[in-house]
């Protein structure tokens, strides 16, 4: 008699219809009596490792105001040449900085209700920001403090990565397959039948969760120093496997 049951909720699904053979592919390589449909167990796993960030993204920029457009980005650029040198001064790499946003927008007086013209353009505003990443965390204060110091006005965000992920990922890997057999054998037990051989294996891509960015706007400039907290990552793989049943 095939079986099919169904742990809701949980990911965990055992399997005996022809469905379920369509899912993991030709059925010759499954084994089964003639005439019989194969009998399956399919499972997902969840595999997390924890880990410091070991470098940061800092957004950075400079916003300017000038009576004309030229005006505003010779501005701009005087204090973009400031922020640039503090970010290098700083021990960040050329290669590690780049334009995120550069933008220049005409800037209007107030609205006055009895208005009856169009209004004209009292002034031009340009923004120029860049995104750098900071390989050396005991560094991230010191670089804020320069940043601000040099002119920066807009500091939109910080972020945390970790600079190399992949050995992690692997780890988190390994440990979602053991979560997925762990499962496996779990719903086998209490199915009174046992796993055989493993048919297939997929997996739906790892995953790097940050802590939340900290965020620091034009305030900044009154503060002597910036204190920082990274926090740990969870780097995680999810993976589906599937059993023969015996």
């Amino acid at each position: 008699m095939n079986i099919r049951a169904i742990a809701a909720g949980s990911g965990l699904v055992i399997v005996a219809a022809l469905a379920a053979a369509a899912l993991i592919g030709p059925r010759q390589g499954i084994s089964a009596p003639d005439g019989a449909l194969p009998r399956l167990i399919s499972v997902s796993g969840i595999g997390e490792v924890k880990t410091r960030p070991d470098m940061a993204l800092i957004n950075t920029g400079v916003t300017t105001e000038g009576a004309t457009a030229q005006d505003a980005l010779s501005k701009n650029n005087a204090a973009m040449a400031a922020v640039m040198n503090a970010l290098k001064n700083a021990g960040v790499a050329e290669d590690d900085i780049q334009t995120s946003n550069f933008s220049v927008s005409p800037q209007y007086p107030p609205y006055q209700p009895n208005q009856t013209t169009s209004p004209r353009i009292s002034g031009y505003q340009v923004s120029n920001q860049v995104a750098a990443r900071v390989k050396d965390l005991a560094k991230l204060g010191p670089t804020l403090d320069a940043l601000v110091r040099a002119g920066s006005n807009q500091i939109s965000g910080i972020s945390f990565d970790v600079n190399e992920p992949k050995p992690l990922l692997d780890n988190a890997r390994k440990k979602a397959v053991e979560d997925a057999r762990a499962k496996a054998e779990l719903l086998a037990a209490a199915a009174g039948v046992s796993l055989g051989r493993v048919v297939q294996i997929s997996e739906s891509g790892g995953v790097i969760m940050p802590p939340m960015p900290m965020y620091r706007g034009a305030a900044m400039d009154k503060m002597e120093s910036v204190p920082i907290a990274a926090g740990q990552q969870t780097l995680s793989a999810n993976v589906s496997i599937t059993y023969e049943i015996q």
